[in-house]
């Protein structure tokens, strides 16, 4: 178990180094000054040498290699800097906005299994029928249709002609329905395929046939047996997926002025505000490495060979 914990916090100082760079370069090599996006919060009329002298006090004529050194000590002391256009920390900025977004985020993975654990189950359960191409059809729609666009349809439906949901903003429970239900139904569509698939290979394991041959009922198999050999592959794709559903929430932010950490970047990559820009992709870097952590760790509770092959290496 200690090696394991030893490996993962190297592995996770190599993958905060590597993102943070990656980022960093792309930041400050992204068309605009940000001096002049300093210089220019009140709108003022600066000189060349107003200019001048804030690069050269902010470090932005330092080496790009210097300028990452620089940030990099400062991120070990947990000073993300602070916003090139509000004046804010970062980090309370971060702190503002992060609510907003795992509330998003948490709505949506509801709803998602909520809708795509009994539609994949019932059609791996009833293969072939009405209800297995129901499932089938809602899920290629889902995928095909994307989350901006059937975000606006939920807004015209739910919004504009019905008028029962707000559709901008945050303010309370209603105002968290209709982005949650639309990044929920978009991730769900994944889902569904890949629970129906899981299940009907866990189906035709050797074990399962022996159940039933025993007279065990097809419910009670599902429950006792298939459902817990079908869930790997599903929890291993949610991990692999946690990129694409930052990418959601960030959309649906935007599309909804719901105020998280995705549209606080989106306005900060238009302003140039570099400091935030960096603290973000810093922040859902860890995320995305925290849930692919558990994600393994969850592999490894699911296959105990897994954790005999540990051991026996360790001896």
């Amino acid at each position: 178990m200690l090696r394991i914990i030893a490996r993962k916090f190297i592995e996770v100082l190599f993958f905060i180094i590597f993102i943070t760079f990656i980022g960093f370069a792309f930041v400050r090599m992204a068309p605009g000054d940000p001096a002049l996006t300093i210089l220019n919060v009140d709108e003022l009329s600066v000189s060349q040498e107003q200019v001048d002298a804030l690069r050269e006090e902010m470090g932005f004529n330092d080496p790009l290699l210097v300028q990452y050194g620089n940030w990099l000590l400062n991120f070990v002391k947990l000073d993300f800097g602070e916003s090139y256009v509000t004046g804010q920390e970062v980090t309370d900025m971060i702190l503002l906005g992060l609510p907003a977004t795992l509330e998003l985020a948490v709505g949506a993975i509801i709803i998602m299994v909520l809708i795509a654990v009994p539609l994949g189950s019932l059609s791996a359960l009833y293969r072939d029928s009405w209800i297995d191409q129901l499932g089938r059809s809602l899920s290629i729609i889902g995928a095909a249709v994307p989350s901006f666009l059937l975000g606006l349809l939920l807004i015209d439906l739910f919004g504009v002609r019905l008028s029962w949901l707000p559709t901008m903003g945050r303010g309370g429970f209603a105002n968290l329905i209709l982005p949650s239900l639309t990044l929920g139904l978009a991730i769900s569509s994944v889902y569904v395929r890949l629970i129906r698939s899981s299940l009907l290979d866990a189906f035709s394991q050797d074990f399962i046939q022996s159940s039933r041959a025993r007279g065990i009922s097809e419910w009670r198999i599902f429950f006792l047996h298939a459902f817990r050999f079908s869930l790997p592959p599903v929890i291993t794709v949610f991990g692999v997926s946690m990129g694409s559903l930052i990418g959601g929430v960030l959309v649906i932010e935007v599309l909804f002025a719901y105020p998280g950490l995705g549209k606080m970047v989106v306005d900060a990559i238009r302003q140039r505000d570099y400091p935030f820009i960096q603290g973000y992709i810093l922040i859902m870097g860890i995320v995305v490495f925290l849930v692919n952590t558990c994600v393994d760790l969850s592999y490894r509770y699911f296959h105990p060979e897994l954790r005999w092959e540990e051991k026996g290496t360790q001896e």
